[in-house]
């Protein structure tokens, strides 16, 4: 595990400071803080549900995501702040990571009928140190209590991320 401090000063430190500041605005501010998927660690049922336990995380981060889940909780109960967090699964597109987009075989194929180029498979063992290796959201609640009807397929989705990446990057540039 590479630099565990910065987990810690980020995901607890840094959103305590953050609340600390709101619970004293007047008016205080509704806030929405981005959790993980990581939550659910070591949790084998899937798909992953909110009614799920998180309390296995498989990694530092998401131990410090979790605290930070239970800290707004008591910011909240104490201080009367408005907390809303939502727990984002594999992120990918121009608002993602580029490397948040995971590489499955479905995925693979519909990148290099893009592309049209033939993929270069780099095998690794899988999972490393605290990775989780299978996410997938059951997103039935979201559904019930705000309307959430997602709009992209797939291969959308891929197709605007391929269009993103090359752009951003530039075609046939490496990326570092």
């Amino acid at each position: 595990m590479e630099n565990p401090s910065s987990y810690v000063h980020s995901n607890i430190a840094g959103f305590v400071s953050l609340l600390e500041i709101c619970k004293i605005a007047n008016p205080q501010p509704a806030i929405v803080c981005a959790s993980s998927s990581s939550l659910y660690g070591l949790n084998a049922k899937i798909p992953f549900s909110e009614k799920e336990r998180t309390n296995q995380p498989a990694s530092l981060y998401a131990a410090t995501k979790k605290a930070g889940e239970e800290i707004a909780h008591t910011y909240n109960h104490i201080c009367g702040l408005s907390l809303t967090e939502l727990q984002f699964f594999t992120v990918y597109g121009p608002l993602g990571w580029p490397d948040m987009a995971y590489c499955f075989s479905q995925k693979i194929y519909y990148m290099e009928r893009l592309l049209k180029v033939k993929a270069r498979w780099m095998v690794m063992k899988l999972p490393r140190n605290g990775d989780v290796s299978f996410t997938h959201a059951n997103i039935s609640l979201a559904r019930r209590e705000f309307g959430y009807r997602p709009t992209t397929d797939l291969q959308t989705g891929l197709n605007k991320f391929v269009r993103w990446y090359a752009s951003y990057y530039g075609a046939g540039k490496k990326s570092d």
